[in-house]
Parts: C-alpha cells; sequence; structure tokens
C-alpha cells in the first residue's frame, strides 16, 4: 500500500523540469558541475531558489535533500544529496559559502504539486 500524502524526491524533481529546472548539478572536487554543460559554478554564482527536505517511509535515517537551483549564466535544475550520516561535508562547506543574499525560500510548485 503507497501512502497517498508520501511525496518523493523524484516526483518534486518531475515537477520542477515542467518549470524549466531541467539542469542537474553534481559535486565534484570542490566544485559544482551542470550534469548538461559540465560547467563548474562558484558559490557566488549559485542561487539557492528552493529546499526540500526527505526522511524515507520505511528507513527514518535514509535522509536527502532537494535544491533547486539557479546559476548566473541562467541555468536552471536541481542538486540531490544527502544529508545526516550519509551527508558529503565538503558539499556542505560549499553550499555555506553561498551568499545569504542568494538563498530564497520561493514557492515556485502549485499547491497541488506540494
Amino acid at each position: 500500500m503507497t501512502n497517498e500524502y508520501a511525496k518523493h524526491e523524484t516526483d518534486y524533481i518531475k515537477s520542477y523540469e515542467k518549470l524549466g529546472y531541467t539542469d542537474s548539478y553534481r559535486f565534484v572536487k570542490g566544485e559544482l558541475r551542470s550534469t548538461k554543460t559540465d560547467k563548474a559554478y562558484a558559490a557566488k554564482d549559485i542561487t539557492i531558489v528552493k529546499e526540500h527536505r526527505y526522511e524515507g517511509m520505511s528507513n527514518p535515517s535514509d535522509m536527502s535533500l532537494l535544491y533547486v537551483m539557479e546559476t548566473s549564466d541562467g541555468g536552471k535544475g536541481t542538486l540531490l544529496t544527502g544529508y545526516g550520516p550519509s551527508a558529503d561535508a565538503d558539499l556542505y562547506e560549499f553550499l555555506e559559502t553561498i551568499p545569504e543574499e542568494n538563498i530564497k525560500d520561493e514557492d515556485l510548485l502549485p499547491a497541488d504539486a506540494k
């Protein structure tokens, strides 16, 4: 039986893709990189538009964060990463250097998509 109220990361990613957030980002060797273009971005060039936290339905220690991001050159995409015990400490150190004015909490999705 599935929980009709449970939202998974992939559900949100698909919803954001419909809004144009079609790129995805990965953290490699101290840099945030586009998976589409392989371009690297400095922290000052990134805006975090929204953040979603998840805990596993069957295992609460299965935790992840979905970041919805925009880049200074017009890129839009998502970064999915673990947090808690599975967190990448280097990634979180990098994210901490994003300027505070580049951290938003915008509701981009319609209420029925949340």
